[in-house]
């Protein structure tokens, strides 16, 4: 009788901590100096995710009540003028944002000469693949072929690529001539707040940079090193950096160069 009942009771703690993972929140958010650092975690998560883009620019907050998501952060880039997109999104599988659509890109002559540039930044995908029925997590340029057993359910083009390597000149945020930097965009070179998304074991880590806590992406890139991500990208920063959680947490940014606090694109986890 002593031995099953010490099997027993082996056996109910193995119960009762198999259901404290079970139970476990899949999104896990870190607060340290001003940084939010978000973790999806596990597969499950993957499927909620979902990148939505607003007729009109609406803040962060209004898509959060919108859809009652439980997450929402402010995903591409737009053009507070026209109020369309200048990055690509995709939601359900069907390109609902794209920039080649956008007139102010092509009525600027600098613009119209680097479209190529600004047309292949960095996307952040979920990929459902059929092989083994999973959902997948990808940091490539827009033009990178998707694998063939696998297709596209949501994305959003942000830039520039942060891990592996920063490419700001490729990618059309920054303008060198003689070593001279002549133009930049977005304030990649100064510190402002920041929306950053990377991968480390197959899973999302979001960093809402905040106004407290300034950073060029120099140290964003050093940042995200540390934290031992394998690739990250940024996605809208300066005043558009936002971030609502639940009814529990939420993040406006009011310095820097972004559009103020309505924005066009959203990340969004509907748990």
């Amino acid at each position: 009788g002593f031995i099953n009942m010490k099997k027993f009771i082996l056996l109910l703690s193995l119960l009762l901590i198999g259901n404290c993972s079970i139970a476990a929140e899949p999104i896990e958010i870190l607060h340290d100096d001003g940084i939010y650092h978000i973790i999806l975690h596990g597969e499950k998560i993957k499927k909620k995710i979902k990148f939505v883009s607003s007729e009109g620019l609406i803040t962060n907050r209004e898509a959060h009540q919108k859809t009652k998501a439980k997450l929402t952060v402010n995903a591409g880039y737009f053009d507070p003028e026209n109020e369309k997109s200048i990055s690509y999104i995709v939601t359900d599988s069907i390109t609902s944002e794209d920039p080649r659509f956008n007139e102010n890109l092509l009525k600027n002559p600098i613009l119209r000469k680097n479209l190529d540039k600004i047309f292949n930044r960095t996307e952040f995908r979920v990929l459902e693949c059929y092989e083994d029925n999973k959902y997948r997590y990808e940091i490539v340029p827009h033009n990178t072929a998707v694998d063939f057993s696998c297709s596209i359910k949501t994305s959003a083009q942000g830039g520039p690529l942060i891990l592996p390597e920063l490419r700001l000149e490729e990618e059309f945020f920054v303008v060198k001539q003689d070593g001279e930097i002549v133009r930049e965009s977005c304030s990649v070179l100064h510190k402002t707040a920041r929306t950053v998304i990377g991968l480390k074991d197959g899973e999302a880590h979001i960093l809402i940079i905040t106004d407290e806590h300034p950073m060029d992406l120099f140290e964003v890139q050093e940042y995200c090193k540390k934290l031992g991500l394998e690739r990250a990208m940024a996605f809208d920063g300066g005043s558009s950096t936002s971030l609502n959680y639940k009814d529990e947490i939420e993040v406006i940014s009011t310095k820097g160069d972004g559009a103020g606090r309505s924005l066009k694109s959203f990340m969004q986890v509907e748990y």
